[in-house]
């Protein structure tokens, strides 16, 4: 079985990512930065990384900032491992409009000097103003981040392709390394585009809620193949999409309070099996008969 650390990992601008990340939004998400941290939240992030885990994804909106820096202090004063072993990922949205503030409390909760990635995580209250900044403001605010080595890399999460363009029109020092949004196989199909600008842009997907196919949308058409997927090579549902979605390149960030859950996901990585490129067509042609998103539906679908 892989661990988080024996996982291929993916270049960016400065360092590599490790390819899945335990995630502390969804069921963790508190909303708030004022309410003390979550033992139960620390112990599972603690198990993770005890268990291989070694990208942890969380943000100023999910309130788990403290949590996380609990746990890494926790964890690297036990293993007596590096800061440098652990790849840490946050973002901002509410407090754009003093962006230099929200990265200073957001590394005084997370309890480090710096982040691996800084991500913007949605362009919309920016579009209709009530962010209080503009993308060019706040992406000029987030190159003087990698200046200051506050940030090693930046990026976005849930743009669109207007919003992309809006920003490499900005002719940005830095370009944006990463795209984090909902990537399934029911949001695939709605998806080509995005993932096509990406591509050319040298964009990083990250993806999250990969499994909401099976979790959110039972007995949908992707069940069939997944199944016959699954018997084929003695798997579970669960290792079939995370395959699917490793082997398009991207980052996968998924969670769970379960042990032995986490301890599933990194078979996921495991270098003795993948699925054939037919098998991967098989799921996006499933996946195209059901159009299904959980988060942000007004703003991607309309």
């Amino acid at each position: 079985m892989a661990s988080s650390s024996s996982f291929p990992t993916l270049s960016l601008p400065n360092g590599k990512i490790p390819q899945i990340a335990y995630g502390t939004g969804t069921a963790w998400y508190r909303g708030s930065n004022d309410t003390p941290f979550d033992q139960k939240l620390v112990d599972s992030i603690l198990e993770a990384m005890n268990l291989g885990y070694t990208h942890l994804d969380c943000a100023e909106m999910y309130g788990t900032e403290k949590d996380v820096g609990v746990a890494i202090k926790q964890y690297l004063n036990e293993t007596g491992k590096d800061r440098s072993s652990i790849f840490v990922t946050t973002k901002v949205y509410r407090t754009l409009n003093d962006i230099e503030r929200a990265l200073h409390d957001s590394l005084e909760r997370l309890q480090l000097d710096y982040v691996d990635l800084y991500l913007i995580h949605a362009p919309f209250s920016m579009k209709n103003g009530q962010a209080g900044i503009t993308l060019k403001e706040a992406w000029n605010k987030m190159e003087k981040f990698v200046d200051e080595k506050k940030v090693r890399n930046i990026g976005v999460s849930n743009f669109r392709v207007d919003d992309l363009k809006e920003l490499f029109a900005l002719t940005p020092k830095i370009k944006p390394c990463v795209n984090q949004i909902e990537y399934h196989p029911y949001v695939n199909a709605a998806s080509k585009e995005l993932l096509a600008y990406c591509r050319q842009n040298n964009i990083l997907i990250e993806s999250y809620s990969p499994l909401a196919s099976i979790v959110h949308k039972k007995d949908g058409p992707i069940d069939a193949i997944v199944e016959a997927l699954a018997v084929k090579y003695g798997k579970s549902h669960i290792h079939i999409l995370l395959k699917w979605n490793m082997q398009k390149g991207h980052v996968i960030v998924t969670t769970s309070s379960k042990g032995d859950r986490l301890k599933s996901y990194l078979q996921a990585g495991d270098a003795d099996w993948k699925l054939t490129d037919d098998e991967i067509k098989q799921i996006d042609d499933a996946g195209a008969k059901l159009h299904y998103r959980k988060f942000w539906t007004k703003e991607f679908d309309g």
